[in-house]
Order: structure tokens, then sequence, then C-alpha cells
């Protein structure tokens, strides 16, 4: 692998955290409603689709699982459980 192509990787993968921040921040921030985070995390996660195919979207989605992974883990430590029973109560109905 070229120091090109390493480029090129590290280039996506900053992308693609780029666009999980603008993700979550959409749907977190203050300035919108609930619905309209949500519309709008839709949307950048169309925007990748449309820009950057499928591959590019699934690569969001493992970042995204990643940090989640890592506020679960933080969390639950500091709750004293553990983190699969923290996932369970977060996504399981």
């Amino acid at each position: 692998m070229g120091a090109g192509e390493f480029d090129h990787i590290q280039d996506s993968r900053s992308l693609v955290r780029h666009r999980v921040y603008e993700a979550v921040s959409a749907v977190v921030s203050d300035d919108h409603n609930y619905e309209r985070g949500i519309e709008a995390a839709r949307a950048i996660a169309h925007g990748v689709l449309a820009e950057s195919g499928p591959d590019a979207l699934a690569e969001m989605v493992v970042e995204l699982s990643s940090k989640l992974a890592d506020a679960v883990e933080h969390i639950a430590a500091k709750q004293g459980i553990a983190a699969p029973d923290l996932a369970d109560l977060l996504f399981v109905d």
C-alpha cells in the first residue's frame, strides 16, 4: 500500500467520522426538535449513500456503532452495571 492509498483511507475515515458527528449532533441539538433531528440524520445518511455508495454508508454504521458502544461502556461503568445489560435496556423492547 502506497502513501497515497493510506492518505485516501485516512481521508475516508475522517469523512465518515464527520458524517457520524453531523448525524448525532442533528439528533441531540437544542436547535432542533426531535423529529427535525431525525429527519436531518436521515438526510445525512441518504447523502452518504448518494455521494459515496453503500460501502461508505456501511462504514458510517460501523463508526456510529463503535462510538455508541464506547458511550454505553462508559455509562455502564459509572453506573456499576455490565455494558451488555445497559444495551439491553436501551434496545430491547
